[in-house]
């Protein structure tokens, strides 16, 4: 029996580390779940990006990014991420609001309206952002905006009282109370879903990027364009932390150096196709307002200012320096 168990140990050896092995390499393949469809420019980067992290790893860490929500929907991709059922998620940071304040503040109205003040409101918040997130066991990789949030409607607006009554989609706490101060009645829509609710009447607003618009085909069920650029939200991209940490050294860099890449490709792309974007609305039939009507534009303001102390009031002394310092 002792010759038996000499003579078979090897092989049992062998193949306990081919196991060891295989379950290593399988660590090595991660899967990215992300919100928006394949033509979408956040989808573009996120697989940028991990051909990036192939590329820097010699092929050590592979990242399969699954578009369109195919994984999770926006409401699941936080906790998925957390419980490592994926090991990286992207989503819409201020789709978190219901969480913590702090999560909404590139949502808060007319804080910011062009990328340049966006950006530096990014780096104001972005320290307190990643706090939150490495609590709950994440951690956080980069993100991009969008294009400027605007108007469309399928009647023209020429004043605030148009709004009455309009069924708006919304799509975070921070819309929601947006619309609702617009005297609009909101509605949360996926963006996959927001055709269907105009062709069937449960929404006949929205308040949206002319990316989302194009990916839509806006045109199809929305006749005006405002371009009031009320804020600039983003997407956030992360990372289950107990994974990250597994990884090598110099594999946690590479990704972290990639992440970088993507986090500049993004803000470059998103602000280089914001006026192609709304060309393309135009192009294809839409009335683009460049300016919203005078009534509308100093409503829309007052609801900003109202929504900022509200913010405020909400985020406590967090928000108040993030404020702070953006405005410096």
């Amino acid at each position: 029996m002792i010759l038996s168990k000499n003579r078979f140990a090897p092989a049992i050896l062998a193949g306990l580390l081919g196991l060891a092995g295989a379950t290593a390499q399988a660590a090595d393949k991660w899967n990215m779940t992300v919100e928006n469809p394949e033509g979408n420019s956040i989808t573009q980067v996120a697989k940028a990006f991990a051909e990036d992290v192939e590329k820097a790893t010699d092929g050590e860490l592979k990242i399969r990014v699954h578009s369109n929500s195919v994984l999770f929907k926006r409401p699941e991709v936080k906790r998925a991420v957390q419980t490592g059922q994926v090991q990286l998620g992207d989503m819409l940071i201020s789709a978190l609001g219901n969480e913590d304040p702090i999560f909404e503040v590139d949502s808060v109205p007319f804080l910011v309206r062009g990328y340049d003040d966006a950006k530096k409101l990014w780096q104001a918040s972005r320290p307190a952002i990643e706090q939150r997130l490495e609590k709950d066991g994440l951690k956080l990789l980069y993100a991009m905006p969008w294009s400027p949030q605007s108007i469309y409607t399928q009647q023209p607006v020429t004043s605030m009282a148009d709004f009455e009554g309009m069924k708006f989609r919304a799509y975070n706490p921070a819309t929601s109370r947006m619309v609702e101060l617009m005297g609009a009645i909101p509605t949360v829509i996926n963006v996959t879903e927001v055709p269907q609710a105009f062709s069937t009447g449960m929404i006949n607003g929205m308040l949206t990027s002319p990316t989302t618009g194009v990916d839509t085909q806006a045109w199809d069920f929305a006749k005006h364009y405002y371009d009031v650029r009320a804020f600039i939200p983003k997407n956030f991209v992360i990372v289950n932390a107990r994974a990250f940490k597994r990884l090598p050294e110099a594999t946690q860099t590479a990704v972290l150096e990639a992440a970088a890449r993507a986090e500049e490709k993004g803000w470059a792309t998103a602000e280089a196709e914001t006026a192609e974007l709304i060309e393309t609305l135009a192009k294809n039939g839409m009335q683009v307002h460049a300016d919203a009507p005078e009534d509308v534009e100093q409503g829309l303001r007052t609801i900003g200012e109202t929504m900022t102390r509200e913010w405020l009031d909400k985020s406590g002394a967090d928000g108040a320096a993030i404020i702070e310092q953006y405005r410096q």
